[in-house]
């Protein structure tokens, strides 16, 4: 890859976030989240050990799935697929299950805060696979094609 195409994946990875942290917000504020509060919102709170406002919690979101977007596009550059998408996010969601909601107050699988926690972590992390790869393959393809081509398809 490029260093244009780093930054192209990048890209993929803020604009991911920014859509996920718009559904999720939006479910929150009408009242339909499952979740009581935003997961990275609480984990940074937990983190510095103080109230933040939701634009840090939104941030570490951001950083986090930025990330893993960029971790998608360079270590499965040949094949974009939905089924590795959906494989990062399986693997992001047992994190959070097993390491993150008990580091928060949350205990294992959320279940301190109720099974509903469970429903939102798959639910988001589906949107997640899904929003990912289809990013991912509108800007890259599924094969090892440079970005500036890709885009010239569109």
């Amino acid at each position: 890859m490029s260093g244009k195409q780093y930054l192209i994946s990048i890209g993929v990875g803020v604009l991911t976030s920014v859509i996920l942290s718009a559904i999720m917000v939006t479910a929150l504020k009408i009242g339909v989240s499952p979740m009581p509060a935003p997961v990275s919102l609480v984990f940074a709170q937990t983190l510095f050990g103080t109230d933040l406002p939701l634009p840090v919690g939104l941030l570490f979101h951001v950083a986090w799935v930025t990330f893993w977007s960029v971790f998608y596009v360079v270590f499965f550059w040949e094949h974009l697929t939905l089924a590795r998408a959906t494989g990062l996010a399986v693997f992001l969601l047992a994190l959070m299950f097993i390491v993150i909601f008990p580091f928060i107050g949350w205990g294992l699988f959320g279940m301190d805060v109720g099974p509903r926690a469970v429903v939102g972590g798959v639910v988001t992390h589906a949107l997640f696979a899904i929003m990912l790869w289809a990013l991912a393959y509108r800007t890259f393809g599924t094969q090892h094609e440079p970005a500036g081509q890709r885009l010239s398809h569109a």
